[in-house]
């Protein structure tokens, strides 16, 4: 709940009327304060007739909109990380260079982590490695892999890549 500042924002406006008024003096002092007077009466009638039935006046609730698009904002929200793998995983399927540069790494560093829970490491037992892991996904996650020749041609296709990823999680 917040709180409802429309009470205070109309007796602001009030006082500046109050206030320009005086400076200008269309009628006596007397009838501007009066004036002033009455308005803050009504300000202050209105908000207490919605004490009277039932409405919250200086603490109100949310709006409906405010409460849909509180819950989408936080529906959507989604892990910077996530969002930055499932960038590097798109742009690795669109270009080789991408795949060796970015894609490659995460997926070396994932197989690494995989081996090491069976005492294999990637670098100082490759033959180990390989063998495990099968020599597609091999290719793509070995630390001595070559440049690609065209940076430009296409990268992996999605349906490998899944397969490789199941291949790194069966190990």
């Amino acid at each position: 709940m917040r709180l409802d500042r429309r009470p205070l924002l109309a007796a602001g406006l009030v006082t500046l009327g109050l206030v320009i008024a005086v400076a200008a003096h269309p009628v006596s002092t007397r009838e501007i304060v009066a004036g002033y007077v009455l308005a803050l009466a009504a300000i202050a009638l209105l908000h207490l007739t919605r004490l009277a039935s039932g409405e919250e006046v200086w603490l109100r609730r949310p709006s409906e909109l405010e409460r849909i698009l509180a819950t989408r904002r936080d529906s959507r929200m989604r892990p910077a990380e996530l969002v930055r793998i499932e960038r590097e995983i798109t742009l690795g399927a669109a270009t080789a260079g991408h795949l060796h540069a970015r894609l490659s790494p995460l997926l070396r560093d994932a197989a690494a982590a995989r081996l090491a829970a069976h005492e294999i490491d990637l670098e100082r037992r490759p033959h180990r490695a390989r063998e495990v892991l099968g020599d597609d996904v091999w290719e793509l996650v070995r630390p001595d892999r070559p440049v690609p020749d065209e940076r430009n041609a296409p990268g992996l296709p999605l349906h490998r890549l899944a397969a490789a990823l199941d291949r790194i999680e069966r190990v």
